[in-house]
């Protein structure tokens, strides 16, 4: 089966990023993916200490380092983890899967990491941080939340960098074409591989033979081969074009709904109201997130089964609970006492 283009459709570039910023070796290399964490976390720390220092944040600007290094540890990379072990592994492979390999929970190359369970993470973080600095955990979570979708921004920006959680088909005048998505139309995958390895046969011979030796393990390693090639030899690309289906490059919309639009509104609400009280920028954070990710979701194509089939998806109905969260903090914000946050700064 083939899919040139698509009713309406003018022209689709299919996507061929190297997933790797450089090589040192055959077994090491800096992917975009690990930037993208560091370039947020640094981000965050400049933003957070920026913020201290103006007295907008109740966490003192010498502390931010210690607090960044914590949240990316038991936060962002526990809460992620954990979370998508929670809210995917599970409920797909079995609980007795994750007892059986407990190994699994560690290898966050199987799967990733989850948003909402890194934002749930970050959530109790927060609290336990802010009993100890004796401080507002709300007054912590304000500043948090206004730099954490920096991270989202970046984050997304490598999910697209590595043609990964790419969007639904789309008959749209222009769109994107991600030859991951032949991973899971075996039949296709097999004509597509054929036809680019009979554009370059001497360099792609070697990973053909083997996935027919072993397609469950060569087929990764084949269609890796063959984008790498066709890095250097555009008509290995052309070859597969046909096979891979029209999309909605929705890892950018992502990138600019939950990432740069949701940090921009709320740090405009910082800096406009600095008065207002503990806990409104956090619930607006939660409240705007389940709103974006809820709309992003209808052009991204669901990477896990679908809660109600072509009407719900996963990573809509977790953000239906974080409305239910959102609210709790901007009512409880709205109803706390205001004042100057200079006077309320961490002393411990």
């Amino acid at each position: 089966m083939s899919f040139p283009g698509g009713m309406g459709t003018l022209g689709a570039w299919v996507h061929n990023l190297k997933p790797e910023l450089f090589e040192i070796s055959d077994k090491f290399a800096l992917r975009w993916y690990g930037l993208a964490y560091l370039v947020g976390f640094v981000a965050g720390y400049f933003g957070l200490r920026w913020l201290a220092q103006k007295k907008l944040w109740v966490v003192g600007p010498e502390k931010v380092a210690d607090f960044i290094a914590y949240a990316a540890l038991f936060g962002v990379f526990l809460g992620g983890r954990l979370g998508y072990v929670a809210f995917y592994m599970i409920p797909e492979s079995g609980f007795e899967y994750v007892l059986e390999n407990p190994l699994v929970i560690l290898q966050v190359w199987k799967g990733g990491m989850s948003s909402h369970g890194g934002i749930l993470g970050l959530t109790i973080f927060t609290y336990f941080y802010a009993r100890r600095a004796k401080c507002s955990w709300t007054g912590v979570g304000d500043g948090l939340v206004i730099f954490a979708p920096l991270g989202i921004f970046f984050g997304r920006l490598a999910n697209f960098i590595n043609g990964e959680l790419y969007g639904r088909v789309t008959s749209a005048v222009v769109g994107m074409k991600f030859p991951k998505e032949l991973l899971g139309r075996e039949e296709d995958f097999h004509a597509a591989m054929k036809d680019a390895v009979e554009v370059d046969p001497e360099k792609l011979d070697g990973l053909w033979d083997r996935y027919l030796s072993s397609p469950s393990t060569g087929q990764g390693q084949l269609l890796e081969g063959v984008l790498e090639a066709g890095r250097a030899n555009p008509a290995i690309i052309d070859a597969i074009s046909g096979y891979v289906q029209v999309r909605h490059p929705s890892q950018l919309y992502q990138a600019l709904l939950e990432g740069f639009l949701l940090f921009a509104i709320l740090l405009l609400l910082r800096l406009r109201l600095p008065q207002i009280g503990h806990g409104v920028i956090t619930g607006g954070f939660f409240i705007l997130y389940a709103t974006f990710r809820i709309i992003a979701e209808q052009f991204r194509e669901p990477d896990s089964a679908w809660v109600i089939q072509d009407i719900l998806t996963k990573g809509q109905f977790y953000s239906i609970f974080m409305y239910v969260m959102g609210v709790a903090f901007l009512v409880a914000g709205l109803k706390g006492k205001t004042g100057s946050l200079a006077s309320q700064v961490s002393a411990t």
